[in-house]
């Protein structure tokens, strides 16, 4: 009698259970009715190596996308934005303080490039020169490193700017290198001052000026065209992103201390107004 019951209560049990679909059936049943139209996949280009990437984005293209998305914060920035200012040169006239780097993004077109400031590790204290000057500090913990960055930027028509960065790691040391030397920007004025040729293109300094930082002191001289720029390879950087094609120099003190020597420079240049 027990089996039989048994047997009768499985059967009412398998009875009970409601019959399951194909899962993808009820999809496609789910769709005709609700006329849903599945999404078209892009297409997508295979080569030999599989699937192919798409191109990289230019930095000129990266830095319209920035542009694009800038919500300024400060109102010379508003007026950038608005379009009420649109000259760097009226920002400098007015000696209006700049806040923001997009300001100068957005009103000129700049060049970047690193400046030599630190030393690679050697024998006897001797390396090679490279862009990342590194110090350590002695605490409980242990060493604490920290990497500094020294960079100019400039349009290579009058106005040029000078920053340095310091962080923990040496591309957030670069980034914030740029930033403070376009919040830093100057207008240097050119000319053709030398007595030995005469020329209307502005290829040099219009008179002789002297800078100093520390113990660099730097003359910049005037030369006529065709002489080039007889000066540190570190001053050439900050010279080509001025404009300055042509150019005499003469220097005194520690220059291989490169921040020094390039704020001596940027110091000789801001006395040109």
């Amino acid at each position: 009698m027990k089996k039989e019951i048994i047997k009768s209560k499985i059967e009412e049990s398998k009875l009970k259970k409601p019959i399951i679909e194909d899962p993808i059936i009820e999809k496609i049943k789910a769709e005709e009715e609700l006329k849903v139209e599945a999404p078209i996949l892009e297409e997508r280009s295979y080569g030999r190596g599989g699937y192919r990437r798409p191109p990289r984005k230019t930095p000129e293209e990266i830095m319209e996308e920035h542009l694009s998305g800038w919500v300024p914060k400060t109102a010379l920035g508003k007026k950038v934005r608005d379009g009420q200012i649109k000259s760097i040169d009226e920002v400098l006239d007015k000696k209006l303080k700049i806040l923001e780097p997009e300001v100068v993004d957005t009103l000129i077109k700049v060049e970047s490039e690193l400046l030599f400031a630190g030393q690679a590790k050697g024998k006897f204290g001797g390396g090679k020169r490279r862009a990342w000057r590194q110090s350590q500090k002695k605490t409980k913990e242990g060493n604490v490193i920290t990497f500094s960055a020294l960079a100019v930027i400039g349009d290579k028509k009058g106005h040029v700017g000078l920053g340095l960065g310091k962080a923990k790691e040496t591309l957030p040391a670069r980034e914030k290198a740029l930033r403070k030397a376009k919040l830093n920007i100057i207008r240097v004025k050119r000319g053709s001052g030398s007595f030995d040729g005469v020329s209307s293109e502005l290829h040099s300094i219009p008179f002789k000026v002297e800078g100093k930082c520390g113990s660099v002191r730097i003359k910049l001289i005037p030369a006529p065209q065709g002489t080039g720029l007889a000066i540190g390879d570190e001053g050439k950087k900050i010279l080509k992103l001025v404009g300055i094609k042509d150019i005499y120099s003469k220097s005194y003190g520690q220059t291989r201390t490169t921040i020094n020597y390039a704020k001596a420079i940027m110091d000789a240049l801001g006395k040109l107004k």
